[in-house]
């Protein structure tokens, strides 16, 4: 934006990704210990903590005068965000039923949707104001409503999960009344959990920071692990390359005037605004496995294509069709993400997650998602000054890499109890393993002949012992 050229310089390629990512490495940070806050304080009160502190930062950018002022303003910014991201997706997750969990959580993302072409048309009408304000006014907003979001936090209902949790069982019943959940249900989903946190005796406190170490015991850290690879895997698809550096990438396409690339910018964000609205109400629908398989084809064939096209040097600035098609395909590439792992992968990561270690294992999932959107966030202008095709290809590769892990490792969890995902994410990591082995053998054998193979049996009755050995295991205290 011209004015804040006009107020701070102009940069070259690497500072100018240390500016934009300056809010991501503080974010990742408090994202780390975020679970542990809103297990000690309170889903709510963690929100609400998170949106009060992003909103001195964002307020403290919109006073600055210098860059020694700017960015840790940024980095306040992105303390607060890091708190109170992850916990939003966790209460809601805690305060839905499974019917309805995929599209209430799902809003989340579709609100998140809204407020990128907000902003992006908030910058195309204020970049015309001839003062400083053409770029303060965005920030002066950020931190209006990031107050808003901290103070309507304490008229919420807590969740019930984290009020049995912590003893507070008096507190149970209005909350659910508030809430209009069935006491019945939630009581079967409480009893097929085991034992609940709070319910032992140790120290609260004691109990807090166990929880961090909790994530990665054996029986939970496969979801864990999964949980932070396709967090951190989302960044890499590219789509915060675009939406951070959409102007860059449009005027790289041939769109040159500033207004044009912000306008592009803001279609781009109503695009993916729109594409999430269907998305958000029909993830019950498509299933989180099906989405994101679907997402990894459609998203790779987009940025391997931009990338074809730019290494063979079709693309030219003021003529050809080449760059239309980088455009349009800009655009079918952010359409495919916004109704799929945009919607999906958050949503997941939190639902796989065992009860007693969710809060944890979603902050650190969400701490992998802000290192990773540092690194993009960094490297992204620096890609693009040095190498028109570069970037594409690395983030066409990654996509390729995610969808086979998500074609290995992700069994579907629409429309399932919080626990019943949790019994079948771990069977379905090594027992059914075992069956697809099992089922291959036995087929192995009839194409030998019709000659008798002994090895399904005993493989089926290595399945079944297995099988009890793991309901024995989660029953246990």
């Amino acid at each position: 934006m011209p004015g804040f050229a006009d107020s701070f310089g102009t940069f070259s390629p690497t500072i100018h990704g240390l500016i934009v990512s300056s809010i991501l490495l503080p974010a990742a940070f408090t994202s780390f210990f975020a679970g542990h806050l809103a297990d000690k304080v309170g889903r709510l009160n963690a929100i609400s903590i998170g949106a009060a502190i992003f909103a001195v930062g964002a307020a403290l950018e919109a006073r600055a005068v210098s860059l020694a002022m700017f960015i840790p303003g940024r980095a306040l910014a992105g303390i607060g965000e890091g708190f109170f991201l992850s916990t939003v997706v966790v209460y809601i997750c805690e305060i839905c039923p499974p019917e309805r969990r995929g599209p209430v959580a799902s809003l989340v993302q579709l609100l998140t949707t809204l407020g990128i072409p907000t902003g992006y048309f908030v910058c195309y009408g204020s970049v015309n104001i001839k003062s400083s304000y053409s770029w303060r006014l965005p920030f002066i907003l950020q931190a209006v409503f990031a107050a808003a979001l901290a103070c309507t936090c304490r008229f919420l209902p807590a969740s019930p999960r984290w009020l049995i949790d912590r003893g507070h069982t008096s507190k149970v019943g209005p909350a659910m009344d508030r809430l209009q959940l069935d006491m019945q249900q939630f009581q079967e989903e409480l009893e097929s959990a085991g034992p609940a946190a709070g319910d032992t005796n140790e120290p609260q406190a004691r109990q807090s920071y166990q929880r961090l170490l909790w994530v990665f015991r054996e029986d939970n850290r496969k979801q864990a692990f999964l949980g932070m690879f396709l967090m951190g895997a989302m960044q890499f698809s590219g789509i915060d390359a675009v939406l951070y550096y959409a102007p860059t990438v449009f005027r790289q396409a041939g769109l040159s005037s500033t207004q044009s690339s912000f306008l592009a910018s803001g279609i781009t964000g109503i695009v993916i605004f729109v594409s999430t609205i269907p998305a958000s109400f029909l993830s019950d629908k498509w299933g989180r496995r099906t989405s994101s398989l679907w997402g990894a084809v459609t998203m790779a064939i987009c940025m391997l294509l931009i990338g074809s096209l730019y290494a063979s040097g079709s693309v030219h600035e003021h003529q050809g069709a080449a760059r239309w098609i980088v455009i349009v395909t800009i655009y079918l590439f952010t359409i495919s993400y916004s109704t799929t792992w945009s919607v999906g992968f958050k949503l997941y990561v939190s639902e796989i997650q065992p009860p007693q270690t969710r809060a944890a294992a979603s902050s650190l999932a969400q701490s992998a998602n802000w290192v990773s959107n540092f690194i993009v966030a960094l490297i992204t202008p620096i890609f693009l000054d040095y190498s028109s095709f570069g970037a594409y290809y690395l983030f066409g590769v990654s996509i390729v890499l995610t969808g086979l892990v998500c074609l290995m490792y992700m069994p579907e969890s629409r429309g399932k109890s919080l626990q019943t995902i949790h019994r079948e994410f771990d069977e379905s990591l090594h027992v059914k393993v075992l069956r697809a082995i099992g089922r291959g053998w036995s087929q192995w054998g009839r194409k030998r002949g019709g000659v008798k193979v002994e090895g399904p049996k005993s493989t089926g009755s290595s399945i079944s012992e297995l099988s009890k050995l793991e309901k024995t295991k989660e029953t246990s205290p």
